[in-house]
């Protein structure tokens, strides 16, 4: 049978089909393959990176932005002379010179609600390669309703997450993890937080490995599960993922059923805080009030948080569910609040203030500070 392949192609993908689970046919795979990067970004740098190199036929990239060069320190699409070009015609030049024989597809537009199913349709995969919740949760709505796989990444600071969101298969959605997505200015982006910057490689190279799985159809899918990576313990942690019944887009009884920009509300801001009205207590002060029991404490970050870390014997409230439950916190308790970093936390602590409570503080620098307060014996994440 002849090879479908050029002679350079043949070369150019030897150790493809040296492997039983691609071969020729594998590669045929890959070739006719599409996938839509969503953000040309950190996470989106490797990304097409891999896949252009791996041969995969249609790459599609969306993302509005310019080259800065505060983007230098991680996305590795892009170099010193495409400082001010656009990303998307950055990446074009790049993949191009990884592989000319794939078609990249560019889009200088924002992903949102009015463009997302026209953009998405004709590709197989998508991947959300976004720093912010509001594209996040648009497209894992659009791939929920094409019935294409999202293969999901996020970064902060030294933490980073994947998983392969795919109702259609039998999966979550992004949406049964987190039904609604944060206020804004209650999770800071990677501007405010950091990144490290070989973090987003890491994330987007298992990003570009599940979508290289699902094209060929080989291997076990994160579907269903979730990988945690900690950079600084250098540790792998493994969630397994249920659909929830409830979950308001694939549900039993669904309340989104069509692409809105109502996500966009969630759109990241920089946190206003007022230190002055928001009192606080450092690591080792809380550490020292831990050990004589004369603190309640109260956590709350997203159940989904909790698994990762916590506090020990802290009481846990989700911020969205304060208004609703605040009756359940007693009154006559020194009280600290903590979250991920401090922002959603001093506003609980703004609520309960208001509410009447007397004594209420939040932990300086939430869980992140936390753990990295050494020299408490409780400061190590369980």
């Amino acid at each position: 049978m002849d090879s479908v392949f050029s002679p350079p192609e043949l070369q150019r993908y030897a150790r493809h089909f040296t492997l039983p689970e691609v071969g020729l046919e594998g590669q045929e795979r890959l070739r006719n393959g599409s996938v839509l990067c969503i953000g040309a970004g950190g996470l989106g740098s490797p990304l097409a990176l891999y896949l252009a190199a791996a041969g995969v036929g249609r790459i599609g990239i969306a993302d509005p932005d310019t080259v800065d060069v505060s983007n230098l320190q991680r996305q590795i699409l892009h170099g010193e002379s495409d400082l001010g070009r656009l990303k998307i015609d950055s990446a074009r030049d790049r993949l191009r010179e990884i592989n000319p024989h794939v078609s990249v597809d560019t889009y200088a537009e924002r992903f949102d609600a009015a463009n997302a199913r026209d953009i998405a349709v004709d590709y197989d995969v998508l991947v959300d390669g976004t720093d912010n919740f509001a594209t996040r949760y648009l497209s894992n709505d659009v791939a929920y309703f094409l019935g294409k796989p999202n293969i999901y990444g996020s970064i902060f600071r030294f933490e980073g997450q994947v998983s392969v969101f795919a109702p259609h298969a039998g999966g979550p959605c992004y949406r049964c993890l987190f039904p609604e997505p944060p206020a804004p200015g209650q999770v800071p982006s990677c501007a405010e937080g950091g990144v490290l910057g070989v973090l987003p490689g890491i994330i987007g190279c298992l990003q570009a490995a599940e979508t290289i799985k699902w094209i060929l159809g080989i291997g076990d899918s994160l579907a269903g599960r979730l990988i945690h990576l900690d950079t600084l313990r250098m540790q792998f942690r493994e969630f397994r993922l249920r659909s929830d019944p409830d979950c308001p887009l694939c549900g039993r009884q669904p309340s989104i059923r069509d692409l809105a920009d109502t996500a966009l509300h969630c759109g990241v801001i920089p946190p206003a805080p007022a230190p002055a009205e928001v009192p606080e207590r450092s690591p080792p002060e809380l550490a020292a009030a831990l050990a004589k029991g004369s603190v309640l404490l109260l956590d709350v970050r997203e159940p989904f948080e909790r698994m990762l870390s916590s506090i020990p014997d802290s009481m846990h409230i989700p911020l969205g569910d304060l208004p609703a439950r605040i009756g359940e916190i007693p009154k006559n308790r020194c009280i600290v609040v903590y979250c991920r970093t401090g922002i959603r936390s001093a506003s609980a602590v703004r609520k309960l203030l208001e509410a009447g409570y007397p004594d209420v503080s939040q932990l300086q620098g939430g869980m992140i500070a936390w753990n990295e307060h050494a020299e408490s014996p409780l400061a190590r994440s369980r």
